[in-house]
This record gives C-alpha cells, sequence and structure tokens, in this order.
C-alpha cells in the first residue's frame, strides 16, 4: 500500500509490469560494461521481487536456440509466475505481436526493462514502448553491453527518448517504499543482493539484538 502525501513521481507497484529481455547465456560472455556475476545477481533480486510484491513478470529470449544461448534459469525459478513469450526472431522484441499483446494484457501502464544488450534488446522495445505511450524504467545494472562506450551511449539515447534510468537498488527502495510492511524481512535480505555489503549490515544489527537478549 502506497504512503499517503510523497512519492507522486515514484512508480505504483499495481501499475508495474516487469520485461526481462534476452538475459541469455551466450549473450553473457559479450558483456564488458558490468561483471557478469553482478549482472545475474541483480536480474535474480529482481525475480524476487517481483515474487514478493505479486508484480508480474514477461521474459523473451531471441533465438534461444542459437549462439545467444537460452535465458539464465535463476529468472524462472526465483520468478515461477513470469510469462515467457518466444519470438520469431525478431530482435525487437516490440516487433513480436505476441509480445506486445502479452504486455497489453496486463493492463499496466508502467514498464520496467532489463536486458543484454542493453543498447539493442533493451534500447528497441524500450523506445517503441515510450512511442505507444507507456512509462519506461531501464534497469542499468540488471542490463548489460559489449563497453563502457556502448553503456554510456545508451544512457543518453535512453535520456533523449524519455525511458527512465534506474538501478536495481533504487528499484527495489521505489517499490519497497516503507518498512512497516509484512513482507519487511524478506526484503532486507533483497537489499544483502543489491547491495551485498548490506548483508554485514544486517548480520552486525542481528549479532547486536542477540547481544542485547543474552545479556538480560
Amino acid at each position: 500500500m502506497l504512503p499517503s502525501g510523497g512519492g507522486a513521481m515514484l512508480m505504483d507497484p499495481s501499475d508495474t509490469l516487469i520485461l526481462l529481455l534476452d538475459h541469455q547465456s551466450g549473450l553473457f560472455q559479450t558483456v564488458k560494461d558490468i561483471a557478469v556475476a553482478d549482472l545475474r545477481r541483480n536480474v535474480e533480486m529482481i525475480a524476487k521481487l517481483a515474487t514478493l510484491l505479486k508484480i508480474p513478470v514477461i521474459t523473451t529470449a531471441s533465438e534461444p536456440a542459437g549462439t545467444n544461448g537460452p535465458l539464465m534459469p535463476e529468472i524462472h525459478l526465483h520468478a515461477p509466475h513470469a510469462v515467457y513469450v518466444p519470438r520469431k526472431g525478431e530482435v525487437n522484441a516490440w516487433d513480436n505481436d505476441d509480445f506486445v499483446a502479452a504486455v497489453r494484457s496486463t493492463g499496466r501502464r508502467t514498464l520496467v526493462m532489463a536486458g543484454v544488450w542493453t543498447s539493442v534488446c533493451v534500447m528497441f522495445p524500450a523506445l517503441d514502448a515510450r512511442a505507444a505511450g507507456y512509462e519506461v524504467y531501464a534497469v542499468l545494472d540488471a542490463s548489460g553491453d559489449p563497453s563502457e562506450m556502448a553503456s554510456r551511449i545508451s544512457l543518453a539515447r535512453f535520456v533523449q527518448g524519455g525511458v527512465k534510468p534506474i538501478s536495481t537498488n533504487a528499484l527495489l527502495s521505489e517499490l519497497h517504499r516503507s518498512w512497516a510492511r509484512p513482507e519487511a524481512a524478506e526484503l532486507a535480505g533483497l537489499y544483502a543482493l543489491a547491495a551485498p555489503n548490506y548483508a554485514a549490515v544486517i548480520e552486525s544489527y542481528l549479532r547486536a539484538q542477540q547481544a542485547a537478549r543474552d545479556s538480560v
């Protein structure tokens, strides 16, 4: 439940749809602007967040039987409700009528996209979705590109096209919004994925709490 007052410029979880595009094993081998382990961890966090907050997820892959490889299994493992939409060779997922129909069928108008490559697999459908009237966010550290230059150019084009860049940690916080909710402990665990050093914060806090109880 969203708090009253602030947050007018933040995304509404009840209107949000997550699109995970082409996180494929072959493409991961070309990613140079982020460590692949970090990229996969961030995608895993998004899948877990979607399940925890009951946010729909659509996945797709370009030629999964070819050199681009299959989707990383963690997505559907941690978001079993995710809907996979196969494509017929289209590089741009928005060129696939089934994919667009799946997006429209949710009735949600805020799209959160991540994928590999950022400059192609995220960029193309993000710009097309903006043209179709959707609010679009691109999760840059849950996406990857072949070079730092490609990543910088992608960021500039996103901003020019009205696509809002966001980080995994910011996405988690924006959808989380309040610690006064029953999933608070599970959400804290997700912060440890998005910001691994936060795991140490949690461990220190729990140890201090235990020491306080032991001293009574």
